[in-house]
């Protein structure tokens, strides 16, 4: 298995045509750029979210060009504290253009086949997978590019199952 680092797996957003699709199934990310705001908002202390932005400008640009930026987060109930903050980045996200919905663990049926052995992914016009590997800390490893058929193919009937039953961000109340 060969991993790329974030930034090669991030070209794929500016190669994609149609629709990046997002599915995340960690209650708790360790991200380097996330630490200092994450500990902030722990404390109550304000934040100027400029650590923020660039994901937010992208996201606009890309789809105020046209294309889908969409993400399922997978969470148990109750949430986790850091799934409670990213509840409440969501709107900005949405704000953005991103469409984010979420989905209790427990309304996954038993045995439910997730593509990449359980992994996050990043599925790119129902033709590129990017897999999320983390190292034993939680943070992240690497991304393995996958094209597939069979593989990709698979994660495109996940992501419009788990897109069918999950709740739009402003339904959902954890």
């Amino acid at each position: 298995m060969v991993l790329v680092t974030a930034e090669q797996r991030d070209e794929l957003f500016s190669t994609f045509k149609k629709d990046a699709f997002h599915l995340e199934l960690q209650d708790e990310y360790r991200v380097s750029i996330e630490d200092g705001p994450y500990a902030k908002w722990r404390k109550g202390e304000p934040d100027d979210f400029a650590w923020f932005r660039p994901w937010l400008d992208q996201t606009h640009t890309l789809t105020a060009a046209g294309k889908s930026i969409r993400r399922v987060r997978i969470v148990t109930e109750p949430v986790s504290e850091y799934i409670r903050w990213e509840l409440e980045l969501t709107p900005m996200n949405h704000e953005a253009g991103e469409e984010i919905r979420w989905l209790p663990r427990q309304h996954i049926q038993d045995g439910f086949n997730f593509p990449a052995s359980g992994n996050d992914w990043w599925l790119f016009d129902g033709e590129t997978l990017a897999v999320t590997h983390f190292r034993p800390d939680g943070r992240f490893e690497g991304a393995e590019i996958i094209t597939d058929p069979t593989m990709v193919e698979h994660a495109v009937r996940v992501r419009d199952q788990l897109w069918s039953l999950a709740i739009p961000y402003n339904e959902y109340t954890s």
